[in-house]
């Protein structure tokens, strides 16, 4: 799949219709998110509603099971190997039960291969299978869903082709499984989520999908924890497993520690530190993200 140019306008569109609902909201109730505060998790890095890192069961936005919800956000990220990560984008929750997304995703590749940048296109879709990860506090069972992100890599025949990637485009089948249990750690709630992704993306997908070591459908998992340490703040951390498919580079496991800040039902902002291994000739990539959300 692939989306048509310029990314840039895409964007603009995706924002314009973001806003579009929020507006909507302050005059129909239909769009009036009543759910409560950070139940739709941050965006992820691409765009389905979650961590920074991984895909929760949550479906973004406020909305409850009779109203649509609605989030946009822009995260910008710096390893100390000066390669730089930006994601951006918008999605929409229908009725607390399917998320649509759409985001872009660009990774400078510093003096690495100076002056060039890659971009990766996303669409997300996530079903809430069944469970209520908040409000069925007497039960066990978590909030599960269902996802797919499919990714096309706009840059594909510049590095990822050459550094052994076999295919520009990939699709990301995930199942997520999410529990909020309230007052758990010294009256405080806390968010366990468990993630299983079948995917062949190589960083990502930044250098593409499949590659010369392996070319198949891998399903790694992924887990983050996160409490309340007030009503406004949210501390967690992620692990996300990755495939290792190219030969030249070995690509590494991922994992972040986050602070979110909710000053508004309405605004997160979320800091992180984030550790992704090696990314194509350098090791150790580690640094400092920033995100900033509207969610209604």
């Amino acid at each position: 799949m692939s989306f048509t140019h310029p990314p840039k306008k895409q964007l603009a569109i995706w924002t314009l219709n973001t806003v579009a609902i929020l507006m909507l909201s302050h005059s129909n109730g239909l769009f009036a998110g009543d759910r409560l505060l950070a139940t739709g998790g941050v965006m992820q890095i691409e765009g389905s509603g979650g961590g920074g890192l991984t895909p929760w069961a949550l479906i973004s936005g406020y909305g409850t099971d009779k109203q649509i919800g609605g989030s946009a956000f822009y995260t910008e990220a710096r390893t100390n190997g000066d390669f730089e990560i930006s994601s951006g984008g918008v999605s929409i929750g229908l009725h607390n039960r399917l998320e649509i997304s759409l985001s872009q995703q660009k990774l400078g590749l510093s003096d690495t291969v100076p002056g060039e940048s890659i971009r990766v296109n996303t669409m997300g879709v996530k079903l809430r299978l069944f469970g209520d990860a908040i409000y069925e506090q007497d039960t066990w069972l978590p909030q599960v869903s269902l996802g797919v992100q499919i990714k096309h890599n706009e840059d594909f025949h510049n590095v990822p082709k050459a550094l052994g990637a076999k295919h520009q485009t990939g699709v990301d089948v995930y199942l997520a499984a999410t529990k909020l249990y309230l007052g758990a750690v010294f009256g405080r709630n806390l968010l366990i989520n468990g993630t299983l992704q079948a995917t062949k993306a190589n960083q990502f997908g930044f250098l593409g999908f499949g590659g010369d070591n392996r070319d198949n459908y891998q399903i790694k998992p992924a887990a983050s924890v996160a409490v309340m340490l007030t009503d406004q703040v949210l501390l967690g951390t992620e692990y996300r497993y990755k495939p290792d498919n190219l030969s030249v580079f070995k690509e590494e496991n991922a994992h972040d520690v986050f602070l979110a800040w909710f000053p508004t039902k309405n605004i997160s902002l979320t800091a992180a530190y984030l550790d992704l291994g090696n990314i194509a000739n350098k090791s150790n990539q580690s640094g400092w993200y920033l995100s900033g959300q509207i969610a209604y």
